[in-house]
Parts: C-alpha cells; sequence; structure tokens
C-alpha cells in the first residue's frame, strides 16, 4: 500500500513557475513508479509525466516537453514536479499517483495507477 500527499499548488502568472510535491510512502513496491496527472473542470484526468524510481526512466506528455521536469529523491522519499513556463490551459487539479510498475504505453494510462493523492490546484492567469 501507499500513501500519497501533494503539496505546493497556487497560483501563477503566465510564463511563470510552481514546484508541486508530492510525500510518498507506503510498501514496496506499489511506489515503484510515481506519476503526475491533471484535470481541469469539464476534461478527463490527463498525463503529465512519471518517473521509474528504480531506473530513473522518465515519461512526459508532449505538452509538457521542455516546460515541466519530473524528479526524486530516494525511495519513500518526495518526487517533483517542476512546472516552468505555465501557460493558461495548465490550469487544473494535478494529482500524483504510484503504481509498482509499469513500462511502454501502460505508463501514460490512469489504470495503471493503484494509489492516487487528493490534489492540488495550479491556476495559471493573468
Amino acid at each position: 500500500q501507499a500513501q500519497l500527499v501533494e503539496s505546493g499548488g497556487g497560483s501563477a502568472q503566465p510564463g511563470g513557475s510552481l514546484r508541486l510535491s508530492c510525500t510518498v510512502s507506503g510498501r514496496a513496491p506499489s511506489t515503484y513508479v510515481v506519476s503526475w496527472f491533471r484535470q481541469a473542470p469539464g476534461k478527463e484526468r490527463e498525463f503529465v509525466a512519471a518517473l521509474s524510481r528504480t531506473d530513473g526512466r522518465i515519461y512526459r506528455a508532449d505538452s509538457v516537453k521542455g516546460r515541466f521536469t519530473i524528479s526524486g529523491d530516494n525511495p519513500n522519499s518526495t518526487v517533483y514536479l517542476q512546472m516552468n513556463s505555465l501557460k493558461p490551459e495548465d490550469t487544473a487539479v494535478y494529482y500524483c499517483a504510484s503504481a509498482s510498475a509499469c513500462s511502454g504505453y501502460a505508463c501514460y494510462r490512469k489504470t495503471t495507477y493503484n494509489y492516487w493523492g487528493q490534489g492540488t490546484q495550479v491556476t495559471v492567469s493573468s
């Protein structure tokens, strides 16, 4: 089992930056892969980025490549989402989630992840 708690959300202007944190705890291997998803009002929850903490593989959605960076400390620690060059369309509730493993396209699917945090709001506006 795993417990995930997000923090660091808030408001930013277009072009600004925010860093989200996901504090991860629980038994291995449930926390080997940690991801970020987001959900805007009236839209489906969508994949943002994922980090495999066993081998360092990183997955990112095309919409955030070059702007968002996912990183992590040791297992059972914190996973970060550094968000730069923010756009109004990045406005959403951001969730972190974990799984024991993923491969290829499965890493992008929300059904791969068994444990979820409660979410943190990110608002980008001028």
